[in-house]
């Protein structure tokens, strides 16, 4: 993170006033969950993981399900805790520029760390929650795995011994529409995004830096490797999120303070 890179973004976030903040997996790393496509991800390590996030083997394969039941049982996501990036969005919020967070990430952290529901649309899913694939039914995420550390390695639904998943996208299924429709308009309105710990290479998400840029927002890029709409931004930083983001928002007055 170069001084012109930090003072450029921090001017850009002063002088905002409908931020949309973009996160990714690389936000989220800082709390102990490893991302997908980076050098240890989880993908990169063990590739027939993917499987676990494909809807036909999920439902059709029980060595697929129960694998995926011990991934989550296992999952660093399953106790982890935001760090001070997500802190920082908090902090931007308070300040009255950020108009809304659209996440790639399903650890659900951002509502954990205090951003407000209606803000923060995870069009990933929320992997805090299960649902059944067959009647609908729905519940916390823990009492799921809590059979699965009892022994149940498929636990089925209790009101109709459906398939049980977690409330995630996943391969070969449609986004929801209405989150989806969210996050395009907070493009059009935006005045800066902030694009955080996202490769941008996972599209309808990573179309949106450049839908907004097309609609007159400045793009400001956090990720430690290289983006394809690098191009586009006014500052690129490449320093841990964790540290890089609280000071791009550090001492923010409010925005009537500065109207």
């Amino acid at each position: 993170m170069t001084d012109t890179d930090l003072t450029t973004a921090r001017d850009l976030v002063a002088h905002s006033r409908r931020i949309l903040a973009l996160t990714g997996a690389g936000l989220s790393t800082a709390s102990g969950i490893p991302d997908f496509r980076g050098p240890q991800g989880r993908w990169t390590q063990d590739p027939e993981a993917e499987r676990i996030s494909t809807l036909s083997w999920y439902l059709e394969d029980d060595d697929v399900r129960a694998k995926a039941w011990q991934a989550r049982a296992h999952s660093p996501a399953r106790t982890a805790t935001p760090n001070a990036g997500h802190l920082a969005l908090v902090d931007l919020e308070d300040s009255g520029r950020l108009a809304g967070i659209v996440t790639q990430n399903t650890d659900g952290l951002h509502l954990l760390a205090g951003s407000t529901p209606r803000l923060v649309h995870e069009v990933h899913g929320n992997a805090r929650a299960w649902r059944c694939e067959d009647c609908g039914a729905t519940g916390a995420m823990a009492a799921m795995l809590a059979r699965v550390e009892a022994g149940d390695p498929d636990p089925r639904c209790p009101e109709c011994g459906g398939i049980t998943r977690a409330t995630v996208i996943l391969f070969e299924e449609p986004l929801d529409r209405e989150i989806l429709d969210a996050a395009v308009e907070l493009a059009e309105q935006a005045d800066l995004v902030l694009a955080i710990g996202s490769s941008l290479t996972v599209h309808p998400v990573a179309g949106l830096v450049p839908y907004a840029f097309g609609h007159a927002a400045k793009v400001v890029i956090l990720n430690a490797e290289e983006t394809p709409y690098d191009y586009l931004a006014s500052a690129i930083i490449r320093e841990p999120i964790q540290d890089a983001l609280p000071a791009l928002v550090a001492d923010l007055p409010p925005v009537d303070a500065t109207a």
